[in-house]
């Protein structure tokens, strides 16, 4: 007889109706485990199935923000492994100045950062009980781009951790004859973005309509967006492993990308894509050369080939199985 998949249960602070980073690294990881495991995936805390049979592992994302469930976990079953992934704000903000976040930290048996440079941001008795799991998309051909226009995309919901401000601003530090235009995706998540993106939108268009805001888009067609773009910016301040750098990179889009270690545990150090972090001056200059230099153009879109392979989705799958395989191990729960 077989014997019955051990009962996962993922905890995600945004789940679909978010479509952000959170939610797609959660629904990704429940489809990779399904096969072996028996997944719930919830938002607000271990209660998934029956009482009697609680989750032989909890997997949560986000530290703080679902540091209730982690806590709450750990008190019922102090005997069962608690994996916790960490996110961009986690790592480069709220481990350091957040009581509940720190205190996650210590009660996980297994922690995850999604690129290299995060174990970089843990204590050692912390970095001790993490590894690195890197998220993945499947590889696809870019589209055909618009001829006309050099199109750049800028993916995300609008809040200050992203700093949409600054292409948005570069944008306007362009030359006449520029060709570059933004596509921009991503709902504004607070007035001062919403009237920005108003503003530049009608100040674009009696030129060329060089900024285009399509607000909030559903996850694939973000994806054909990023395909039929000829570069992808991401400006943001912290990030702890961003996804559309992945659909990017897989879709052989060169990334223009804030010089932060998120990033860079992404790209690489020796990437040439790079900008100071809120330069919107240095954004303009990269736009503008990314869209007039063919052979810088190519030699990004190389250097991300080279990092494609970290991307693959059989890899994250083999290590999300993993993870759990290792945490479910009673040899490997150490707190």
């Amino acid at each position: 007889m077989r014997a019955p998949k051990a009962r996962v249960t993922i905890i995600s602070p945004a789940l679909r109706k978010a479509n952000n980073g959170n939610w797609q690294t959660a629904y990704r990881w429940s489809r990779f485990l399904r096969p072996t495991c028996e997944v719930a995936l919830e938002s607000g805390g271990p209660t998934a199935g029956d009482p009697a049979q609680p989750p032989a592992c909890l997997i949560a994302l986000h530290a703080r923000r679902s540091s209730d469930a982690i806590a709450r976990f750990a008190e019922r079953y102090p005997d069962r492994p608690l994996v916790v992934v960490l996110t961009g704000t986690d790592l480069y903000r709220d481990i350091r100045t957040d009581g509940a976040a720190r205190r996650s930290l210590d009660l996980a048996t297994h922690l995850v950062v999604l690129q290299d440079e995060g174990l970089a941001e843990l204590a050692p008795p912390h970095r001790a009980k993490c590894r690195v799991i890197y998220q993945s998309a499947p590889a696809s051909m870019p589209k055909t781009p618009n001829r006309r226009t050099f199109d750049v995309v800028l993916v995300g919901h609008m809040r200050a951790e992203k700093d949409p401000l600054t292409p948005m601003r570069a944008l306007e530090l362009l030359p006449d004859d520029s060709r570059v235009r933004l596509i921009h995706i991503g709902n504004a998540l607070e007035n001062e973005y919403l009237l920005a993106a108003q503003a530049l939108q009608v100040r674009s268009w009696p030129k060329v309509a060089r900024y285009i805001w399509l607000m909030g888009l559903a996850h694939g067609e973000t994806r054909q967006r990023i395909k039929r773009a000829q570069a992808l910016v991401i400006s943001s301040v912290m990030e702890g492993g961003a996804n559309v750098i992945i659909e990017a990179v897989t879709a052989q889009v060169p990334v223009l990308a804030s010089r932060i270690p998120g990033n860079i545990g992404m790209l690489g150090r020796d990437y040439d894509g790079y900008f100071p972090l809120g330069d919107t001056q240095q954004l303009a200059c990269l736009l503008d050369r990314a869209s007039r230099d063919p052979g810088f153009l190519s030699r990004l879109r190389q250097q991300c080939a080279r990092r494609a392979p970290f991307f693959a989705p059989e890899r994250e799958q083999r290590a999300v199985i993993q993870l759990v395989n290792d945490a479910l191990k009673p040899s490997d729960v150490s707190q």
